[in-house]
């Protein structure tokens, strides 16, 4: 039994050992994804550009700058007002859309990254599960030793009582010496 106790403490450790070093990866991934998530945050901040503006607000800024020149300056400050009215319209659609690109790439890149961890996970489950069959045919091979050698103990105890039966029927203990002793000392 002490075979026994030595495998499953050995187990115990290798298992102790397994879950540590699993959780030690599911939380070194879990800090590289929210390192990835912000260099790509980064990323992508840096990567918006300007938005390029709709042809009827240049025509607009022409028009005001013309009128400018001819010193009609009433009329060029109403083209002005529209000009900026419509810029802040279309900044604000720009604004909304470039946020819904980012949104979307954003998840996007989140379900990649939980696909990964998931991915671990699920490696890290099947290498437990894989440890457990080994620890369980451990045990089935090691109480089949056991099995066997009591088998063997038995068959040899069976062979020993049958020569003995066999010896005292005979008559044999009667007329030699048992145990360095003869039966007439006895006596």
């Amino acid at each position: 039994m002490a075979d026994f106790k030595e495998k499953n403490d050995e187990h115990d450790k290798k298992m102790a050992n397994y879950e540590l070093l699993a959780e030690e990866l599911v939380e070194s991934m879990k800090q590289r994804h929210i390192a990835e998530l912000k260099e790509f945050q980064n990323k992508i901040e840096d990567k918006q550009i300007k938005p390029k503006l709709s042809k009827e607000l240049l025509n607009l800024r022409k028009i005001q700058e013309t009128l400018a020149k001819r010193k009609d300056y009433a009329e060029a400050h109403k083209m002005k007002l529209k000009a900026d009215a419509l810029e802040v319209f279309e900044m604000e659609k720009w604004q909304t859309i470039k946020q819904q690109e980012l949104l979307q790439r954003e998840a996007q890149f989140k379900h990649l990254k939980q696909q990964e961890l998931s991915a671990l996970q699920k490696k890290i489950q099947s290498d437990r599960e894989k440890l457990k069959k080994e620890r369980h045919l451990a045990i089935e091979r090691l109480l089949q030793k056991y099995q066997n050698v009591k088998s063997e103990l038995e068959a040899q105890q069976n062979l020993e009582k049958v020569r003995l039966e066999k010896l005292v029927q005979s008559g044999i203990f009667n007329n030699t010496k048992l145990f360095g002793k003869s039966n007439s000392k006895r006596r």
